[in-house]
């Protein structure tokens, strides 16, 4: 009823007064652009979603979801984001490949420059997410996502279960991610550059203090080592006050030094931390101090950054965007 009663108001008071000009207009294609997608698109907001540079986000290049709530026997992350963009197309939402540089504000429209060509809108849901932070050493690149290399214990730690593996950082981020595989890993080692972690008090603690936790102080990643298949077989590390060379065998390297919030376009139009991430407006998880600008999932989100949470925040900023239009 809600959605016939929009459309009619809708219809009658908006005029195309240019050709560009969208409802909707979603960045990303990621979890929270697509579930943005899904609840404009059943709104009948018809949503135009611009494709970034990784179609589907960083699910795809993950082998198999295991957390994610529907899927008792797990999903390869590729098809599940398949399925939901195939589920945000059913109800109208259409695609195109472009990566936005900048976002301009006039009055109630927003334009959207990408390169020579512009969008136009009256909400943008901004669902660009983050990049893990690398270390850029040989074989990281080749074995990452299935082989041996990722960013993520929550998501991959299962996978690992009675293997050794190493955690690469020395924050409270590397820090939760050496605890929580203990659950499942024969050992951890947590690999640090310097000779104390930077990590608040009790993580680091915590960490150190655990009888599965090994402490590698001093120690520079070099290269991740692949054995005959080509899945990762150790860590080739160097002292950082001796210059020796050793090799930490292990199955699994998990990088956790940070991630870089894809919201460069954003720069001097929304608030942001000093890392990088936008920040919302008091009381709202999505809304932004632009009328009718949202931002949701990992590139608002630096906490969780979970495949679900992402959906929520999508959701959200979906029905935010449209509320916003209905009182246009």
């Amino acid at each position: 009823m809600y959605e016939k009663g929009f459309m009619f108001w809708k219809n009658l008071f908006y005029t195309p007064d240019t050709k560009t000009m969208e409802d909707v207009i979603i960045l990303g294609t990621g979890c929270a652009g697509l579930t943005a997608a899904i609840y404009t698109g059943r709104a009948q907001l018809n949503p135009l979603v611009l494709e970034g540079t990784q179609p589907g986000g960083q699910l795809t290049t993950t082998s198999e979801v295991e957390n994610f709530p529907g899927f008792p026997e797990g999903i390869d992350g590729f098809t599940m984001m398949d399925n939901l963009r195939k589920q945000a197309a059913r109800f109208g939402a259409r695609y195109e490949h472009a990566k936005i540089d900048r976002i301009e504000v006039d009055g109630e429209v927003k334009r959207l420059h990408a390169g020579e060509k512009v969008y136009e809108a009256r909400t943008v849901i901004i669902g660009t997410g983050a990049r893990p932070r690398l270390l850029g050493i040989p074989g990281e690149q080749e074995m990452f996502g299935g082989k041996g290399v990722t960013t993520c214990a929550t998501c991959d730690g299962a996978f690992y279960r009675d293997m050794d593996v190493v955690v690469v950082g020395g924050g409270d981020s590397a820090c939760e991610e050496a605890l929580f595989l203990t659950r499942f890993c024969s050992k951890v080692t947590l690999v640090h550059r310097r000779d104390t972690l930077r990590a608040s008090q009790i993580m680091a603690e915590r960490a150190i203090a655990h009888e599965k936790i090994e402490m590698a102080w001093n120690t520079l990643p070099q290269e991740v080592m692949a054995d005959e298949k080509g899945f990762a077989r150790a860590l080739r590390v160097k002292d950082a006050q001796s210059g020796e060379e050793r090799e930490i065998p292990c199955k699994g390297a998990f990088i956790a030094i940070g991630h870089i919030p894809n919201t460069d376009f954003a720069d001097g139009l929304l608030k942001r931390d000093g890392d990088g991430y936008i920040v919302p407006e008091a009381g709202s998880q999505v809304k932004t101090a632009v009328p009718g600008l949202f931002a949701a999932g990992d590139c608002v989100d630096h906490v969780y950054r979970q495949a679900i949470t992402a959906a929520g925040m999508g959701c959200q900023a979906a029905i935010e965007a449209e509320r916003f239009l209905a009182e246009l």
